[in-house]
C-alpha cells in the first residue's frame, strides 16, 4: 500500500483538517481487525494523516491511540509491526508531545528497544523512531538561562540502555539488510547529539566503543577477498567515522586529550588504507576537522604526520567532496592553530592556489577569508603569508561575465559570495583588530577600485541573491573603515552600489539588513567628514 499511502499523505497536506473525519472511521473500524491486511492499512492510514491537519486537533487522537500502537509493535505480522514502527516514528517527529508524555514514554521505550531485535525492516524503522524521539526529548527539556544544554531530560534514565541496544543492532549479522546498520549508527549519532549533561558518562563509554570498533575494522583489511568485501569495509569505516565525529563533539576538552592519540592514529591509518575511496577519505577528513575543533591548539603535535594526507586531499580534484572537505579543514586549522600554522603555510598556500586554477566547481575561496584572520600576529599584525598580487584579480575576472546557462546562476552566486568573503578576510586580517588601522592594509589599496567595480557589476545583475548583497555590504563597510575618503569617491562614481545597499536595508534577512545599514552609515560618515 505504498502508493495509496503517498496519495493519502498528499491529500492530508492539501486538505488539512478536512481529511480527518473521512479517514478516522476507517482507522477505528479496522485497527483491530483479525485480518492483518486491514490492521496494516489502518495503521498506514493513521500515519499518513499526521502531517497536514492542525496538531492540536490530532494530539488527543494520537494520545488515545498510543496504547494500541504499542500493542501493535508486538503484532504477529511483520508487515503490521513494520508499518507501526514507521507510524510511531512519524508521531515522534510530528507530534512528539504524545510520545514523550509521562504515561506512555516508558512502555514506548520498552517496545522500541524490543523492536531493535526484530526483523531488519522493522528494526530500521525503530531506529528512525529513536532518532525523532531523541530530538523531541532534547527540545522539550528545560535549559537554564546560563547553560547551552539541559542538565537532564526524559531519556536520561534509559539513555545508556538505548545506546547499548543501538550498538548491538549495528553489530547484527543481518545489518546489511534494509540499511539496518547505517540506520542504527545514524540513530546513535542523533541520540548522542541530543543528550543531556547527566548522560556524559555514557557518551564517554560510547566513544571508547566506537574507537575499539574502528580499530577492529582497520585490522580486517588484510582479510578482504572481493570487491563486495571492499565495499562493505569502506561503508563501515565511513559509518564509524561519522559516528566518531558526533561523539567527539560531546566530549570535553580534557577527556579528548586523553584519547586523541588513539583517535588520530586510527584516522592516519585509515588515510593510508583508503586512498582509492573518496567517500571514506571525506569522512576521515571531517573526523579530523572535529578533532581539531575539540583540541584547538593542542592539535599542533599531529600536523607533521597529517600534512601529507591533507595535501593528498587538496590535490584530489577528481572527487569534489574530498577536495572541499580538505579546503574546509584548512580553515579549521587556521582558526585552531592561529600563528602556529605559519610553518605549514607555504606548502598549503601553493596547493590552494593551484586549486584556483583548476577548471571545475572547487570553492577554494572558502579558506581565503579564514587564513588571513587566523594567522594574524601580535596586536593584529598580519604575518608574511604571500598571495600573488594578480591571483585574486585573475580568478575573479571570469565571474564578471555570467554564463547564459541559467543552471549556472546558483553556482555563480555561491562563487561570488566566496570571492567577497575572501576580500573581506584579507582586509580584516591586514587591518588588524585594533582601533588604529595597521599599515599592512595598504597592500590592498591598488585593488580597491577593482573590488568596487566587481561589486558594481554584481549590483547590476538581477540574479544576485540576498547572501551576495550581505557579503557585498559587509565588504563595502570594511573598505570604508580601512581606506576612508578614497572609497567614497569610487562609490559615488558607481550609483548601482547605492541601489544595492538600499536593497540590503529593505531585506527581510536580519544579517543583510544590519550589514547594509552599517555600510551606509560608514559612507555617510565619510561624506560628512568631506
Amino acid at each position: 500500500c505504498c502508493l495509496p499511502g503517498v496519495c493519502l499523505m498528499l491529500l492530508a497536506t492539501c486538505c488539512e483538517d478536512d481529511i480527518v473525519p473521512h479517514v478516522l472511521p476507517f482507522i477505528k473500524e479496522h485497527i483491530k481487525n483479525p485480518d492483518w491486511r486491514y490492521r496494516d492499512a489502518a495503521v498506514m492510514a493513521f500515519g499518513c494523516i499526521l502531517e497536514g491537519p492542525e496538531p492540536n486537533q490530532l494530539k488527543p487522537l494520537v494520545i488515545q491511540a498510543m496504547p494500541t500502537l504499542i500493542e501493535l509493535m508486538k503484532d504477529p505480522s511483520v508487515v503490521v509491526r513494520d508499518t507501526t514502527a514507521w507510524t510511531v516514528g512519524r508521531i515522534c517527529e510530528m507530534l512528539p508531545e504524545a510520545a514523550i508524555n509521562d504515561i506512555y514514554l516508558a512502555p514506548l521505550l520498552q517496545c522500541l528497544m524490543e523492536g531493535l531485535g526484530a526483523e531488519p525492516r522493522v528494526a530500521t524503522n525503530v531506529c528512525w523512531a529513536f532518532s525523532s524521539l531523541a530530538e523531541a526529548a532534547y527540545e522539550a527539556a528545560d535549559v537554564a538561562d546560563d547553560q547551552e544544554e539541559p542538565a537532564t531530560y526524559c531519556l536520561s534514565s534509559s539513555f545508556e540502555l538505548i545506546v547499548q541496544k543501538l550498538l548491538e543492532t549495528a553489530d547484527r549479522p543481518d545489518g546489511h539488510q534494509n540499511n539496518l546498520r547505517s540506520s542504527a549508527y545514524e540513530s546513535l549519532m542523533e541520540i548522542v547529539k541530543n543528550s543531556a549533561k547527566d548522560c556524559y558518562p555514557a557518551v564517554q563509554k560510547t566513544t571508547l566503543v566506537i574507537m575499539e570498533r574502528l580499530q577492529q575494522v582497520l585490522q580486517m583489511e588484510s582479510h578482504i577477498q572481493s570487491t563486495s568485501d571492499r565495499i562493505q569495509f569502506n561503508d563501515l569505516q565511513s559509518l564509524l567515522c561519522a559516528t566518531l565525529q558526533n561523539v567527539l563533539r560531546k566530549v570535553q576538552h580534557q577527556d579528548a586529550l586523553q584519547i586523541s592519540d588513539v583517535v588520530m592514529a586510527s584516522l592516519l591509518r585509515m588515510f593510508q588504507s583508503t586512498a582509492g575511496s573518496g567517500g571514506v577519505q571525506e569522512d576521515a577528513l571531517m573526523a579530523v576537522s572535529t578533532l581539531v575543533e575539540v583540541l584547538g591548539g593542542e592539535f599542533l603535535k599531529y600536523m607533521d604526520a597529517f600534512k601529507p594526507f591533507l595535501g593528498i586531499g587538496l590535490k584530489n580534484y577528481a572527487e569534489y567532496q574530498v577536495c572541499l572537505s580538505a579546503v574546509g579543514l584548512v580553515g579549521d586549522l587556521c582558526r585552531a592553530l592561529q600563528s602556529n600554522i605559519l610553518p605549514f603555510c607555504d606548502e598549503v598556500m601553493q596547493l590552494l592556489l593551484e586549486n584556483l586554477g583548476v577548471s571545475g566547481r572547487f570553492p577554494s575561496n572558502s579558506w581565503m577569508h579564514t587564513l588571513p584572520r587566523g594567522v594574524g600576529g601580535p596586536g593584529g599584525q598580519a604575518q608574511d603569508v604571500k598571495i600573488p598580487k594578480q591571483t585574486l584579480k585573475e580568478w575573479l575576472c571570469p565571474c564578471v561575465h555570467p554564463q547564459s546557462d541559467y543552471d549556472m546562476v546558483d553556482y555563480l552566486n555561491e562563487l561570488r559570495e566566496g570571492c567577497l568573503e575572501a576580500y573581506t578576510g584579507i582586509i580584516q586580517g591586514l587591518k588588524g583588530d585594533q582601533e588604529n588601522v595597521h599599515p599592512d592594509v595598504m597592500l590592498v589599496q591598488p585593488r580597491v577600485e577593482f573590488i568596487l567595480s566587481y561589486i558594481d557589476h554584481i549590483a547590476g545583475d538581477e540574479d544576485h541573491t540576498d547572501g551576495v548583497v550581505a557579503c557585498a555590504a559587509g565588504l563595502i563597510g570594511d573598505l570604508c573603515t580601512a581606506f576612508g575618503k578614497d572609497v567614497l569617491k569610487l562609490v559615488e562614481a558607481r550609483p548601482m552600489i547605492h541601489e544595492l545597499l538600499t536593497e540590503g536595508r529593505r531585506s527581510k534577512t536580519n544579517k543583510t539588513k544590519t550589514l547594509a545599514t552599517w555600510a551606509t552609515k560608514e559612507l555617510r560618515k565619510l561624506k560628512n567628514q568631506a
